[in-house]
């Protein structure tokens, strides 16, 4: 009889946790693959930039494969290196009260990575003015994130961007799942109102359709018209 989904999943997950225990390199960059996105999004959401991100990323990694032996699979391996990334960033953060942040630096980083990309339609090239779209919608996504009070946007990244359970959620953070609850919905309303502000003098700029979509659309009209005026009158 076939073993459930979950029971498969978690069988593969100790395979990969065996392996890498061994060095096995195609192990250690298939666990890294399988959680790179989660992970960063998590560090990206405490830090608030990309490179400090990056490096929360590659400490952490490096302190989990070192440790790999004590994990004990009470929890899902996802929710163990999520909290190590989250003690690693928390303690980046520390540093950087310690340490005075170089503005230079900081302005050079940001934006080098967008945290909620809009994927583009699969076959069709995208029009230019609809990539420039995409792109502002984004950049205003993550600046409202960014926003949030901490405690806000961490649980929101780890609930809505990454689709973790309120359970895993409040594992991964040492929260009650109520906690995470309450978390989130006023997450989603602070979010909401913020886009509402920064949207609202956008709107006369929505569905554009000029340039050379606009040029396009005459020059396929005009062409049709002489192919009409080219046709014998009927009797």
């Amino acid at each position: 009889m076939a073993l459930p989904l979950h029971d498969t999943s978690k069988t593969a997950e100790t395979d990969l946790i065996r392996r890498a225990l061994n060095k096995d390199e195609a192990a250690i960059r298939s666990i890294i693959r399988q959680h790179n996105r989660r992970l960063f999004r998590v560090a990206r959401s405490m830090v608030r930039d990309d490179g400090d991100a990056e490096d929360v990323l590659q400490e952490a990694y490096v302190r989990a494969f070192s440790a790999l032996a004590t994990f004990r699979q009470e929890s899902s391996l996802s929710t163990w290196l999520t909290r190590i990334v989250i003690n690693e960033a928390l303690q980046r953060l520390r540093r950087r009260v310690e340490v005075p942040i170089d503005e230079t630096s900081v302005q050079t980083k940001a934006g080098a990575t967008n945290i909620v990309p809009f994927p583009f339609s699969s076959g069709q090239p995208m029009d230019p003015e609809r990539i420039m779209a995409q792109r502002e919608m984004s950049r205003l996504v993550e600046h409202a994130i960014d926003k949030l009070p901490d405690e806000f946007r961490t649980v929101l990244v780890a609930r809505v961007l990454e689709d973790m359970s309120i359970e895993e959620t409040a594992e991964a953070l040492g929260l009650l799942p109520e906690t995470v609850k309450t978390r989130l919905h006023r997450a989603r309303r602070m979010l909401r109102e913020a886009l509402i502000g920064q949207l609202d003098p956008m709107f006369a700029d929505v569905f554009p359709f000029d340039g050379w979509r606009c040029e396009r659309m005459a020059n396929i009209v005009v062409e049709r018209l002489k192919m009409v005026s080219q046709k014998p009158e009927p009797f």
